[in-house]
């Protein structure tokens, strides 16, 4: 089963690569641990996804009846998001000059282990995501996890 937690502090090399951090790589499912689905995130950043678990979240999208409007909308701007990848033998990906643009990733990353997927954020910007209050964060776990 797929598990990732933790943050890493990484970073992009000149060509685009991100080096996957070996706690990450050692999660990948069996079979499926030299490709990686990215797609741009609902906030400013970037979701990686090992291919078994963006199938779970493709057969929603692609399920979704194409005759509403919505649903098209849906599929349409999430699916144009996403892009498949490899790692190369030293556990490297390339990562899509437009994503990095739109997560405004330069040099420095911050991958986030969020369960099934990995995070990748420029750090500035995740610090603006990030609950400050653990008064904040101990109301959402009631709200949440007490159901």
């Amino acid at each position: 089963m797929t598990f990732f937690t933790s943050e890493y502090e990484c970073k992009i090399d000149a060509k685009g690569r991100l080096v996957l951090p070996a706690r990450i790589k050692s999660q990948l499912p069996e079979g499926d641990s030299q490709e990686l689905v990215i797609r741009k995130g609902f906030e400013q950043c970037l979701i990686i996804y090992p291919v078994v678990e963006f199938k779970k979240v493709f057969s929603k999208i692609s399920g979704l009846n194409e005759f509403n409007e919505e649903y098209r909308k849906l599929q349409r701007n999430f699916l144009s998001g996403v892009v498949s990848v490899e790692l190369d033998g030293n556990g490297r990906f390339l990562l899509p000059k437009n994503m990095l643009t739109y997560a405004n990733i330069d040099k420095e990353v911050l991958l986030v282990g969020t369960g099934t997927k990995v995070e990748a954020w420029n750090p500035t910007i995740y610090e603006k995501y990030q609950i400050q209050d653990p008064g904040e964060l101990s109301k959402l776990a009631e709200k949440y996890l007490n159901e």
